[in-house]
This record gives C-alpha cells, structure tokens and sequence, in this order.
C-alpha cells in the first residue's frame, strides 16, 4: 500500500525471473537482490478497467507470463477500485493519468514503459502517452482506444445502464450472467453511487487528436470479435496508423479473462518484436 497523488494505492510487483530461475525454478529467483534483478529490464505496467475490475484480472493473465519473459512487472488498483482508497470524487480521465504518472514518480521508474490496459485502463495508457511521448516504448490496447468525445460518451452510457436496476453493465464487466455477473454488476452500481465517477468520467476533456497522433510507439489493439467494442478499431487505426490490430473471435468486451492465453500467445510476440528492435536484449519465450 503506497501514497500515490494523495491517495493510499495498493500497488503489486512482479520482479522480472531471472534467466536462471527459468531453467532452475522460483526459488532461483528469489536468490538475488530486488534491486538486481529488475535492473536493465524492461518495465510493463498493467492498467485494469473500471467498475468490477482491478489488478487481478491481470494478476490472473499476463502478470505473470510477461515476468517470465523478462519484463519487471507494474500493477495497480485504480482510484475507487480493488483496495485502493475510494474518494467520493476525482474520477475524471485527467486524474486517472495523473495517478499513473504519479504511481510511476513514486516507484523510481526513469525508462520508458510497455503500458498495457484493459478497457478503460487503455484509454488511461493513451492519455499518459499523449502527455509523455518520450516516456512511453509500446502501448498495449485491450478493448479500449483514445478517450474521443465519442468514446466519453459511450462510457457515460454504459455506466447509466449499468447502474439501472436491470442494466448487465455487459460491456464493463469481466464475465456475464450468473452469480458472478451479478456481483460484478453490483460493483459498478457502488461505484455510480458512493462516487463521481459516473458524471465525472463522461465529463472529461476529450483527448485532443493532435497529442494522440504524436504517440509514435509501436501499438498492439486487441478485440473480442463478438465485443461492441470493437467497432473503437477503426478510429484507432486512424489516428495511430502504426496500430497491429488483434480480432479474437467469439469473444466479448472480457476478452481479456476470457480468452487469456490466446491474448498471451499474441502479446508476447509482439512485445518481444519491440524489444528486439530496440537492440536491448531479448525476452525469453
């Protein structure tokens, strides 16, 4: 638990394993100083989605493949999530970056990041890179693009619909139906009740396309084929023409957790593409 933007944060990480311990096991691992092992390795930081999600849903993924590639891992619970403080108001995208960037001063981090995020965790990556270009070696997109007035809107009227009595929320939560759809629905109506969140975030000052265009890292989108989400690829492709897109077919919005090692079995060639062509070492398969 860290003060992060005035804010108690609960904040995971993931050292990267070393090579080692990947032929010899966990215990390996461990052998070393922290500050050793993630010393010259690539940092990923992981950004969830809102409502029902928090860092596990890429604790339960990516977390712990992208540490045995090589990567230092990042997570964290957003504002208003998981068992980070919930303050009744700053839940604006602007605040969210703001946490990211802060979250980032406080860990020492001095190299640029792989970001990767989920639903809104993305449109957070893409407001922290517009602001921080330099800062910023790839973007990971999962269901998510920049926060366009188009996109603030959408979200707004998913969180109305989410919060209503027979609202599934299907768009903003990590599964559907049953008794954990129920209980993921009734986490995003906690969170349109006890906070700003649902005005604040439909009020948010629109990503401005020139900032988006200037984000030159490499970019990876990633789509449920079955998700209403996916009709965000288009305008994302055209405002970063150097986006890969990655359609998983028969899946929805919780693509993620629904389809984790197809999402892994593409991720991880691609991040490791871009650590190649930056002539750092390699990550390990």
């Amino acid at each position: 638990m860290l003060q992060v933007n005035g804010l108690v944060t609960h904040v995971q990480e993931l050292p990267p394993v070393a090579a080692d311990a990947a032929a010899g096991g966990v215990a390996a691992a461990a052998a070393g100083p922290a500050a050793e092992a993630t010393a010259g390795r690539p940092v990923a930081v992981l950004i969830h989605g809102i409502g029902p999600d928090s860092l596990a849903s890429w604790y339960l993924s990516l977390a712990h493949p992208l540490a045995d590639a090589g990567f230092r891992v990042i997570m964290y619970d957003l504002r208003g999530h998981g068992r980070t403080e919930r303050p009744p108001a700053g839940y604006r995208l602007d605040d969210l970056v703001d946490d990211l960037a802060a979250l980032l001063e406080r860990l020492g981090v001095d190299t640029p990041v792989h970001l990767l995020g989920n639903s809104l965790g993305g449109s957070i990556a893409f407001g922290y890179a517009a602001r921080h270009p330099d800062r910023v070696a790839s973007l990971v997109a999962v269901e998510s693009a920049p926060a366009t007035a188009q996109w603030l809107a959408r979200v707004g009227r998913q969180l109305v619909r989410a919060a209503q009595p027979d609202g599934d929320g299907d768009s903003l939560l990590a599964t559907r139906g049953g008794e954990r759809g129920a209980r993921y629905t009734a986490a995003v109506r906690r969170l349109v009740a006890t906070t700003t969140a649902g005005r604040d975030l439909p009020a948010s000052t629109p990503a401005d396309p020139a900032a988006v265009r200037a984000i030159t890292c490499p970019v990876l989108g990633v789509f449920g084929g079955d998700s209403s989400a996916a009709d965000l690829a288009p305008a994302l492709v055209e405002l970063l023409p150097q986006t890969e897109l990655v359609v998983v077919p028969g899946h929805r919005h919780a693509v993620l957790v629904t389809a984790r090692d197809q999402v892994r079995r593409q991720v991880l060639p691609w991040l490791a593409r871009q650590i190649a062509d930056t002539g750092r070492p390699a990550l390990r398969g």
